[in-house]
């Protein structure tokens, strides 16, 4: 059987200590390829253009173009190319504009070696996990969005989630508490496979790529809510 491809990660940062040592971290573990180092937004787009990695690494605050126009112009142009958003910050300033313009997870810059990597292997998976304080930020950010008189309008024929079954809404419902796949099964009683087969169809049903952008289209439509638990 023929070796699995490395996932190939672009590094998108401005300072050049923490771009050398994600690329060591990135070159050292086998699995993953470092295809490129660029300072800022608009060198991270040519690159993605240019290389077409797996995941990119990309800082939130770098000159020229920050890191969530980045991730917006990226995550339009390659749907193939996973975001992974890198912050020194926790606050919603910097999270949340970075997850709405298509990141599918966050990393905070003091995060463990072992925490880079189980990250980047999850993002590319599509299975990045929300913290329940980042769930309910972001949660929170789409409600104060969403008009007024209730969930976003959708055109005839647009997914609105009416076809959602049962089980996927109850699963839909625990990630909105930011429960990772193994919470949401055993919550459920319910395997960690059965979790994903619903996640996967949830996400072909509502037309988004990861779990994050899930979140965000169910709370425009109104399918999910800010919870306090």
């Amino acid at each position: 059987m023929a070796d699995t491809p490395d996932l190939r990660v672009l590094i998108a940062d401005d300072q050049p200590l923490m771009s050398g040592a994600l690329r060591l971290l990135v070159d050292s573990t086998p699995g993953l390829s470092c295809v490129g180092v660029v300072g800022d937004g608009i060198e991270a787009v040519e690159a993605c253009a240019a290389v077409e990695p797996d995941v990119v690494l990309m800082d939130m605050q770098m000159p020229r173009m920050d890191g969530v126009e980045a991730t917006r112009r990226i995550t339009r142009a390659h749907p193939a190319t996973r975001v992974l958003a890198i912050t020194t910050f926790t606050s919603e300033d910097y999270l949340v504009p970075a997850l709405r313009a298509g990141a599918g997870g966050y990393l905070l810059k003091d995060a463990e070696p072992v925490a880079v990597v189980s990250a980047i292997r999850a993002v590319h998976r599509g299975e990045s996990v929300l913290s329940p304080v980042v769930a309910q930020k972001l949660l929170a950010s789409v409600e104060r969005d969403r008009p007024i008189a209730g969930p976003t309008h959708c055109a005839p024929g647009d997914p609105d989630g009416s076809d959602l079954s049962e089980r996927e809404r109850e699963v839909l419902e625990l990630l909105a508490r930011g429960r990772s796949n193994p919470e949401i099964a055993a919550a459920l009683c319910i395997s960690e496979s059965t979790v994903k087969t619903n996640l996967g169809r949830i996400m072909d049903k509502l037309e988004v790529r990861d779990r994050v952008q899930v979140l965000i289209r169910a709370a425009q439509l109104g399918l999910v809510t800010l919870s306090l638990d």
